[in-house]
């Protein structure tokens, strides 16, 4: 129980860690464009400081879900509270998306006005520091993500590839304009707003799957099922279903077993059966057993 209890805390520790590093960068990055933007003459790059201090948004959001996120299951949440990180995932979401919109509009504002200026070397210099940064802290988040299974921190890490898009696009109008073509810069940022919408649709829909008890992949339910039905006294795996809330994953498993065991012997099989799940699988939160007599018909009950 306390390697469990230890083997958890790290989970969410490593999660808040790559966090909070997405935090001081974002802040630096923040200083450094606000004041390239300004003193450059850049309006693309200074839109782009005010965009990373609206980052701020998700950052914190995705922090509060994960500090919520790792209170363990009590009475009114006996399935712990992990699904605020998927909540916090579809804000995240949303933000990107309105980014995008909001990058659009002024994009065609400025491109229909008559007031474009040729920005200074430092705002193209901040635009290209940008894109190395932040797509090395996307990079840095999706590993974390990947082994975690975090919702909260897979849209931090989608945040970061989008602000790394934008700063593509920056870099390009700003270059062009500071070669001349001062048209490039609204041109570029438009460009950069189909990638942030599809960024945001696709981190949308993977928190709402997860809202809505979406089952867990074909293929890593099939695992579950090898390990499980690898334990001896286990005569067949009669179904088996899975969700995520959150980090974890929650599964519901149905055994079929000789019909002439005791309860206690069945019960110590099913604990055999959750224990190398549990091994196999440190992602896995839970595992509900219902255990059927083998070889015999029988109904499955439900209302849904």
């Amino acid at each position: 129980m306390q390697d469990e209890k230890k083997e958890r805390d790290s989970r969410f520790d490593r999660a808040e860690l790559v966090i909070w590093v997405g935090f001081w960068a974002n802040t630096f990055l923040m200083i450094m464009k606000l004041a390239a933007g300004w003193y450059g003459k850049s309006e693309a790059v200074f839109a782009d400081g005010m965009e990373s201090m609206c980052d701020f948004f998700a950052i914190g959001t995705a922090l509060v879900a994960l500090r919520m996120g790792r209170k363990r299951y009590d009475r009114e949440h006996p399935y712990g509270h992990g699904k605020v990180e998927s909540f916090a995932a579809i804000l995240v979401a949303i933000f990107i998306i309105l980014t995008g919109v909001a990058i659009f509009v002024k994009a065609g504002h400025v491109a229909l006005s008559h007031t474009l200026e040729a920005p200074a070397l430092m705002a193209v210099m901040a635009a290209a520091a940008t894109i190395l940064i932040k797509e090395g802290l996307c990079r840095y988040t999706l590993h974390i993500a990947g082994n975690l299974n975090s919702p909260s921190v897979l849209a931090v890490s989608k945040d970061h590839r989008k602000d790394a898009i934008t700063s593509i696009a920056t870099l390009v109008g700003v270059g062009g304009a500071y070669f001349g073509w001062r048209i490039m810069d609204p041109l570029a940022a438009g460009v950069s707003v189909i990638f942030i919408l599809k960024i945001g649709w696709e981190t949308l829909c993977s928190a709402l799957a997860d809202l809505m008890d979406a089952s867990l992949p074909d293929a890593l339910l099939k695992e579950m099922t090898v390990t499980a039905a690898a334990v001896e006294g286990v005569s067949a795996i009669h179904e088996i279903r899975g969700r995520r809330s959150g980090q974890y994953m929650i599964v519901d498993l149905k055994l079929e077993m000789d019909a002439m065991m005791t309860v206690k012997q069945s019960h110590e099989i099913a604990t055999t059966v959750k224990q190398q799940l549990f091994r196999q699988f440190t992602s896995i939160g839970d595992v509900m057993i219902h255990i059927n007599p083998h070889a015999e018909a029988h109904e499955d009950l439900t209302r849904l």
